[in-house]
């Protein structure tokens, strides 16, 4: 998977750069490695890029408005490398648009992990054709993309993950660890904030009153489920 992909990675520090870019290569990824979002977003603009790696405390431009330059732009996926402590700042980021965060210090494995999680999910590299349907809500697998009474909702890969396995459970309960593994991977289980982030983005893109869903209903303590509208 690795060989021809191209990873951006963005952080002020010199040594996680280097660090970065000399395993990323060793294991057949092409990497960018920038300092400031001003230079990220330059290089997401010249050569796009597969996937980014991006610091949330950058000099200059934030981090987080990186993540909001880049999501108005581009659905490639976003990985948030962030310090201990910055919880509310990382699920910000989740909010903004990006797919998943790391913890400084992190293990190598663990990126890996993460990162080929997130470019299995890239549009592109599924197989899936024809279309789901469920109440007034449809999705053409060929295209990604969704609509609303046939109106396209602007949904980011992940929204449209979630959504489409929703869509495919219609009426029943899906739990939030069946959720987790099949739009992030099977070692994710225990992030429900991510769930409860992505979830209320797609409540205010579907519903008419997102405060009081009617289509995402919440199981408490379980998970979710898809209720059809008539």
């Amino acid at each position: 998977m690795s060989k021809g992909t191209l990873i951006l990675v963005v952080d002020d520090e010199p040594a996680i750069r280097r660090t970065l870019q000399t395993n990323l290569t060793a294991r057949g990824y092409d990497v960018n490695a920038v300092e400031t979002g001003e230079e990220a977003l330059r290089r997401v603009e010249e050569s796009p890029p597969d996937l980014v790696l991006l610091d949330l405390m950058l000099p200059g431009m934030s981090g987080l408005d990186v993540c909001r330059a880049i999501r108005a732009e581009s659905s490639v996926p976003i990985l948030v490398l962030s310090a201990r402590g910055e919880e509310r700042a990382k699920v910000r980021a989740l909010d903004l648009g990006a797919d998943d965060y790391v913890t400084k210090p992190f293990g190598m494995d663990e990126l890996l992990a993460r990162m080929r999680a997130l470019l299995r999910r890239t549009p592109g590299t599924t197989v899936e054709t024809g279309t789901v349907r469920a109440g007034n809500l449809s999705i053409d697998l060929d295209a990604r993309r969704a609509y609303r009474d046939d109106a396209p909702l602007e949904l980011t890969a992940r929204e449209l993950d979630v959504l489409i396995y929703l869509m495919r459970h219609a009426g029943k309960v899906v739990t939030h660890r069946m959720l987790l593994a099949e739009v992030w991977g099977s070692e994710y289980g225990r992030e429900t904030q991510y769930l409860r982030v992505f979830v209320s983005r797609l409540r205010h893109k579907i519903e008419d009153d997102p405060v009081h869903p009617t289509h995402i209903l919440t199981e408490p303590g379980i998970g979710y489920r898809l209720q059809p509208a008539d």
